[in-house]
């Protein structure tokens, strides 16, 4: 199956709200199991970037996987930067450790100092141009910097990619059965993935199936 580009921007608050109320609880704890399989025993005392964070619950659970960090989530559209603040202001732990801003990759600027770590949840397959976010990385990472970017992959048919929302989103609002699906047709195959990282030079970062319908793209800047 083709790609088929949706969106780059969550941007539409009922959209947006539809999102952040979503049941992601089993997936985004998986997210932290899974970073901990391929980083055993790290300790994040410096800077984590989270890229693309929506309304934040990546960036929460990062913050208080590694307490002595600080965590910067980006993310371009105003109404996921709203409801993370939101969420802080509601939270009661870890919350002073974090920070959330209203940036576009690539072109407003992202906080310009050493990050331990950057990972991403769900931003790469919004981006029409994946080479945006290996830029990214390749502007802001340094020499020891471990990347976790976790994202769909595309299926081979778009059957296959029906059979995966009513697997996993039966039960869902309409909207997102719908983005989830579109989300699936704009993600990008393994192979695919794995040639744009040897076109950029980050040759060291690996690709890793992890479900059917999840890939992870891990590692460390040379």
């Amino acid at each position: 199956m083709e790609r088929i580009v949706e969106k780059e921007l969550m941007d539409d608050p009922k959209h947006a709200i539809a999102y952040a109320n979503a049941d992601f609880e089993k997936i985004n704890n998986r997210v932290i199991e899974i970073f901990d399989i391929e980083f055993p025993d790290i300790e994040i005392k410096g800077t984590i970037l989270d890229l693309g964070c929506g309304p934040g619950d990546i960036t929460f659970r990062f913050a208080k996987h590694f307490p002595d960090s600080t965590v910067i989530g980006i993310d371009g559209a105003a109404i996921m930067i709203e409801l993370a603040n939101q969420r802080k202001c509601r939270e009661t732990e870890f919350v002073n450790n974090i920070t959330f801003i209203e940036a576009e990759i690539p072109v407003a600027p992202i906080p310009g100092i050493p990050y331990d770590l950057i990972v991403s949840n769900s931003l790469y397959h919004h981006l029409h141009d994946p080479e945006v976010l290996w830029k990214t990385i390749l502007d802001y990472g340094s020499s020891g910097t471990k990347i976790f970017i976790i994202d769909l992959f595309r299926p081979d048919s778009k059957e296959r990619a029906d059979w995966l929302v009513n697997e996993y989103s039966g039960n869902e609002p309409e909207i997102l059965k719908k983005d989830f699906y579109n989300s699936l047709c704009a993600s990008f195959e393994p192979a695919e993935v794995e040639q744009q990282l040897s076109n950029i030079g980050l040759t060291n970062l690996s690709v890793k199936i992890v479900s059917d319908r999840h890939l992870i793209i891990y590692g460390e800047v040379e």
